[in-house]
């Protein structure tokens, strides 16, 4: 089954659930596994997605020099 790649910000919100989740007070500790082996996949298609964004804003810059992204 082939999921649709999630946005940054879709993903963003995603892990903001799966910290809600991990700290009810009702999970199970099999279950907050679970919900934090999820979160980490998320987390690195999110990290991916951020790098992908940092580079297209420094191929951007005004010179076209490449800087890094948070050089101000």
């Amino acid at each position: 089954m082939a999921d649709k790649k999630k946005t940054i910000e879709e993903n963003l919100q995603k892990l903001d659930e799966l910290l809600e989740k991990m700290d009810g007070e009702d999970i199970s500790l099999e279950d907050s596994f679970l919900v934090y082996e999820e979160g980490m996949k998320i987390l690195k298609e999110a990290n991916e997605q951020l790098e992908v964004v940092e580079k297209k804003v420094q191929v951007l810059k005004e010179d076209k020099a490449l800087e890094d992204f948070e050089s101000e």
